[in-house]
């Protein structure tokens, strides 16, 4: 038997406008093997965020995609981290992310076992095995959920022209999974990203890096390169964060997640900027060395709107793309667009990457050092910066537009242009953007 822990009660705007996020305390005697914790609420309009923080810190983060979750030894919710319960006080976070005029009743309760969960009598869906002394549960194989089998009509590589020793590869840095608000597990993604013709992905869940333990064995099981990272998410504004640089606390400010970022090891984008309820409205004293300036919600590709941000926003930052991938049907395509970095290969396959490919730091490397070009899709029209030209790929009949004019009409599905400084695109004679490069 274990511990029963009930809050309840109603968050009012009074309270969300003191905070966004409150704690309610969970006392967990030594021994627990695990902790289940259950959210409901009532209201009309009400939207609540479910998160976990232990004695040692950060637990778990679901937001609003779930109303329970489980914590325990050797496993835990997508979401969530496994491992031992440490004694002692620890909290249940409550984003109050939208609250009604008459507020939002809610009760939350928390109970806590001593004996070993099985996924088949305690468990919330989509547990994931974390390695621990219990074993991995049914449907797990080598601490991961079983996935499936590699795609047997992989797409060919594109070979674009690159410089000795490196090699252009496709990808996506903007995903997500089962961890957060994502309809694929990470294996289910890394199979469908290599259905696509992708050569890596960034696993960006919200406000969580669970997903990260996942990464290696399903990037060598389908032969991709998967970047750990995470969407930093708060209600004015979202944040990419690339790399294995442990959580970052998305209730600081941002100029906090970019320090942590860059003490990680990692890189911090800005993610949509323009986009509706989910815009940045941040103030920063310091600018993030990415900024994802083609999104699925740049809608009508003859907008100037997001460049023009960029522009205004940081102009020095290197320009990235990201299909927000979620699930079939709610966003643009994975891949869509492309965003292409010029990798060296020599940095060798790395953590998690295929045989052959480039790891997950010679991605970080390409983005950090600008080696970047984004495209509306994998096998569409590409231009890139090679030495001192742009090179035009599969573009015949299109026009090159520098950052104040200076048209061109390209012909031929290999042009070669002196290059310029500054920002190019490929356009549609219509004025649509079909590639773009720093």
């Amino acid at each position: 038997m274990g511990n029963l822990t009930v809050h309840k009660g109603t968050w009012t705007l009074e309270d969300r406008f003191a905070s966004p996020w409150h704690y309610l305390p969970v006392e967990v005697p030594p021994g627990t093997a695990a902790l289940r914790v259950e959210l409901s609420h009532a209201g009309d309009g009400a939207v609540l965020d479910l998160g976990c923080f232990g004695p040692a810190g950060f637990r778990g983060w679901s937001g609003g995609a779930r109303e329970s979750f489980v914590v325990a030894a050797d496993g835990a919710t997508p979401g969530y981290l496994s491992g031992e319960l440490e004694p002692g006080q620890w909290q249940v976070v409550i984003g109050l992310h939208m609250i009604p005029a008459d507020g939002a009743r809610y009760r939350v309760t928390a109970e806590t076992t001593a004996g070993r969960v099985r996924p088949d009598d305690w468990l919330t869906p989509g547990w994931v095995a974390g390695g621990g002394p219990g074993g991995a549960p049914d449907g797990a194989v080598g601490g991961v959920l079983a996935g499936p089998p590699a795609p047997a009509d992989r797409p060919v590589p594109r070979a674009l022209p690159a410089t000795a020793g490196r090699r252009w590869l496709a990808g996506d840095l903007h995903s997500h999974t089962v961890h957060s608000d994502g309809a694929m597990t990470v294996p289910e993604l890394a199979a469908f990203a290599v259905s696509r013709g992708l050569d890596f992905l960034a696993v960006t869940d919200h406000n969580t890096v669970s997903q990260h333990a996942e990464l290696p064995a399903a990037a060598a099981r389908y032969g991709i390169t998967l970047v750990p990272g995470q969407e930093v998410t708060t209600a004015y504004g979202h944040a990419g964060v690339l790399g294995d640089t442990g959580w970052i606390d998305f209730r600081r400010h941002p100029d906090c997640w970019l320090d942590d970022a860059s003490a990680g090891g990692g890189l911090m984008s800005v993610n949509h900027p323009i986009a509706g309820p989910v815009s940045w409205m941040h103030p920063m004293r310091r600018r993030p060395p990415l900024v994802e300036v083609w999104h699925w919600s740049w809608l009508d590709l003859s907008w100037t709107t997001p460049l023009s941000w960029w522009q205004a926003w940081a102009p020095d930052a290197v320009p990235v793309g990201g299909s927000d991938w979620h699930r079939p049907g709610s966003d643009a395509p994975l891949g869509t667009p492309t965003t292409w970095v010029e990798a060296d290969l020599e940095a060798g396959s790395g953590s998690g990457a295929g045989s052959g490919a480039a790891g997950p730091d010679a991605i970080l490397d390409a983005l950090r050092a600008g080696r970047v070009t984004i495209s509306a899709g994998r096998d569409g029209p590409v231009l890139l910066r090679q030495d001192d030209e742009l090179v035009a790929v599969g573009a015949d009949g299109l026009v090159l537009a520098g950052p104040e004019g200076g048209y061109r009409r390209v012909r031929g599905d290999l042009a070669r242009f002196p290059g310029a400084p500054g920002y190019h695109l490929l356009r549609t004679p219509a004025g649509a953007a079909v590639s773009l490069t720093p």
